[in-house]
């Protein structure tokens, strides 16, 4: 629906009909309209794009960076590791939602404002895991097979070790998804997302409270 909201919404996002403010669910509009008269179901499938288009992106940006934050830290050990958890420790001591409202305010609205603050802050839970999942890597035989014919560490951590995070990544991004989803949500229910007439799932959310 999201993909082919050109051909499926039937109406702009954001046409105004004065005629019909906050009207109920009919056979002209199926959700009914908001506070402006816009359709409420052509809203929410163009919201879909901006709600899906952040949750994946932030995702998979959060995804590499904690991959390679946390391998890089689980892998070396001794002081490199300390001193790169130690920033994740601060990181995460500070509300999330706290960082990302000071970072959208620093950068702006706007969806890459939003897609940088989240992407900025949501990279910190999957390095911590990566980590754990690191340390146990280095330990098993094969690669202690690879050490031991000269392979250096650098192969070692992006030929074997990546590799097999495979699982735990998947796992990651399929929750990291909605939660970015949400965040986002909440943001735009703030009044810190999008700018309007744009519309997302958190817009519509808080232009019905608003309307309530």
């Amino acid at each position: 629906a999201a993909l082919l909201a050109p051909w499926i919404a039937p109406y702009p996002y954001d046409q105004q009909d004065m005629s019909a403010i906050l009207h109920p669910p009919d056979q002209d509009h199926l959700f009914g309209t908001d506070s402006l008269g816009r359709d409420l179901l052509s809203r929410m499938i163009y919201g879909a794009r901006v709600s899906l288009s952040i949750g994946l992106s932030t995702s998979l940006v959060a995804l590499v960076i904690g991959t390679l934050y946390g391998g890089i830290a689980g892998y070396q050990g001794g002081w490199v590791d300390h001193a790169m958890m130690r920033i994740v420790d601060v990181l995460f001591a500070i509300p999330d939602l706290l960082l990302i409202i000071l970072i959208t305010v620093v950068i702006g609205r706007g969806f890459w404002g939003i897609f940088l603050a989240l992407s900025l802050i949501s990279w910190v839970g999957v390095a911590r895991l990566v980590r754990g999942e690191v340390l146990r890597l280095r330990e098993m035989p094969y690669i202690e097979a690879a050490r031991g014919i000269g392979a250096g560490n650098w192969r070692i951590l992006f030929r074997h070790i990546l590799p097999g995070l495979g699982g735990v990544l998947i796992v990651t991004l399929t929750f990291r998804i909605p939660a970015a989803i949400l965040s986002e949500s909440t943001l735009s229910f703030v009044g810190l997302g999008l700018a309007p007439p744009f519309s997302s799932w958190g817009v519509l959310a808080n232009d019905g409270w608003t309307a309530m």
